[in-house]
């Protein structure tokens, strides 16, 4: 996937409202499909830097936690999902642990931390899983996102 497919992501998965309870709708949807799906995975989902909703499934280990915490600090830093981020280096031909002179120890632009975008107003918080691939932990978030949004839509 490119950066231009997973910006078109970011423009169309966007809420008109989130609060406490939105999130915690958000992080149970993704448990649920979680647990359906039998994904080894920690969910994670946070609105200004305060975690509203985390759970870790049997599998997971506590470095789970520290991959969604590193992978959130760059979703907070830069506004773009996590993957979008270590994308743009990658097709530059670079790498984010050389070029953002950021500490890897702290950020990690590794996929599966996508933006909650409140639309019209931008990027409000996170939400994210650790626990596979990272093309695999970002598809799991958008197509749990974009499931969420319908239904709340409809």
């Amino acid at each position: 996937m490119n950066s231009e497919e997973l910006l078109a992501q970011e423009r169309k998965l966007q809420f008109t409202r989130f609060g406490n309870d939105v999130a915690i709708e958000l992080g149970l949807h993704l448990l649920d499909a979680a647990r359906e799906q039998g994904l080894p995975i920690a969910i994670s989902v946070q609105r200004n830097g305060h975690r509203l909703f985390h759970a870790s499934l049997p599998g997971t280990a506590p470095d789970n936690d520290s991959w969604l915490e590193r992978k959130a600090r760059v979703v907070e830093r830069f506004g773009h999902s996590s993957f979008y981020v270590g994308t743009t280096f990658r097709e530059k031909g670079k790498t984010f642990e050389e070029e953002s002179h950021l500490d890897p120890a702290l950020y990690a632009a590794h996929g599966g931390v996508f933006p909650v975008i409140l639309r019209g107003t931008g990027p409000v918080g996170t939400v994210g899983v650790s626990g596979l691939p990272q093309a695999e932990d970002h598809e799991f978030v958008v197509t749990q996102l974009e499931s969420f949004l319908n239904a709340r839509d409809a």
